[in-house]
């Protein structure tokens, strides 16, 4: 059976709770892991980069100067991307860098950054997040309890009260909060350390292992 260390907010052990082995100690597919990556690092570029082409720049209506006799090279126009303020050859445009992943491809993903967390020792689980006081110096004092002062940490919750979030403000770059419905491989990856609340343990569980809801079949037409 499967255990994971639960610690309260002061940094002692308070006990031990029960893993899915199929979520936390599955085989680490690394390809998959780095496919998903890409996409959802894809996903989040605008892509709105543009250059002009030689069609698109100013100027270029009337020849240089003539074709022969100046000793020069032939040009037709100094929108040409051999002068200086002509268009760009071969640039970039506007395009989308989306990927659409399957449903059971982020599952998967899911389950193999959960489980390599697991594997490298780098998960741990914490009673409750409530705080007293929407004070960062508390927050802070959690982290330093937990030993996670040194490494960035993911912080998944089943809710974020206005003391947490407010608390929090300062410290994406260390400490960052994520709810359990929406983290993904992408956000567990990005961190070195992984904290769970354990209320939010459940819900991670039942999204890693859910199955797809079937299609409804067509009704076939009906006879004449």
């Amino acid at each position: 059976m499967l255990k994971g260390n639960v610690y309260q907010k002061d940094g002692k052990h308070s006990g031990e709770v029960e893993l899915n082995q199929a979520v936390f100690q599955a085989p680490v597919n690394h390809r998959l892991l780095g496919l998903v990556l890409t996409a959802y690092a894809g996903n989040q570029r605008r892509g709105t980069h543009d250059t002009k082409e030689r069609g698109e720049v100013r100027g270029g209506g009337k020849k240089p100067w003539r074709q022969k006799g100046t000793g020069r090279a032939r040009h037709g126009s100094r929108r040409s991307p051999l002068w200086r303020g002509g268009g760009t050859t071969f640039g970039p445009h506007p395009r989308s860098y989306d990927t659409d992943l399957p449903s059971s491809m982020k599952r998967a993903a899911l389950v193999s950054a959960l489980s390599l967390k697991n594997k490298e020792s780098n998960l741990l689980f914490l009673e409750d997040a409530d705080l007293k006081e929407p004070k960062t110096k508390e927050l802070v004092g959690i982290i330093k309890a937990l030993k996670l002062n040194d490494s960035r940490t993911l912080f998944v919750v089943n809710s974020v009260d206005e003391k947490l979030k407010r608390a929090s403000r300062n410290l994406k770059e260390l400490f960052s909060i994520k709810l359990a419905r929406d983290v993904n491989a992408y956000h567990i990856q990005r961190r070195k350390k992984l904290l769970i609340e354990k209320d939010a343990l459940p819900v991670i569980e039942k999204r890693a292992l859910s199955t797809p809801k079937e299609a409804p079949v067509p009704k076939k037409a009906a006879k004449s």
